[in-house]
């Protein structure tokens, strides 16, 4: 079970706003920038980052019933900023993951504890326009 939904609200009013600054110069986190699906008001929601071989993969800690978790599907994408670096990230894919498999051996253990087991892989926009023969398109 990820994180209760009443922690959930809590962060998103609270927390999330100072972690929103120090998230992007942070190892391990990052920020998603994504635009509402109905509102399209532009959204930045702090994340579990890991670096995987074509783009990363975020912990979907509050679960795959999220805003910025459908937000993110809808769109097909969004940024990401991490360690510094603005990255464009596309072909979202969620996936359940009990091993937690590419997951630094500490945050596995957290996660494990926890109880998440969702994840939520993107592809740089680099590396998704070098796998369709597009080498033309931006990361960023």
């Amino acid at each position: 079970m990820p994180i209760p939904r009443r922690i959930r609200r809590w962060n998103k009013v609270g927390l999330n706003r100072a972690t929103v600054r120090l998230a992007p110069r942070l190892p391990g986190l990052g920020v998603v920038v994504h635009r509402g699906r109905r509102s399209g008001r532009v959204y930045q929601t702090p994340v579990n980052v890991f670096p995987a071989q074509d783009g990363y993969v975020l912990a979907l800690t509050y679960g795959a019933d999220t805003d910025w978790v459908k937000n993110v599907l809808a769109a097909g994408g969004c940024e990401l900023r991490t360690r510094g670096r603005l990255m464009r990230l596309t072909s979202p894919r969620l996936f359940h993951d009990e091993q937690r498999v590419g997951i630094r051996p500490l945050e596995r253990q957290i996660l494990r504890a926890i109880g998440v087991a969702d994840f939520l892989s993107l592809k740089t926009a680099s590396a998704d326009a070098a796998m369709s023969g597009d080498a033309t398109e931006s990361a960023g």
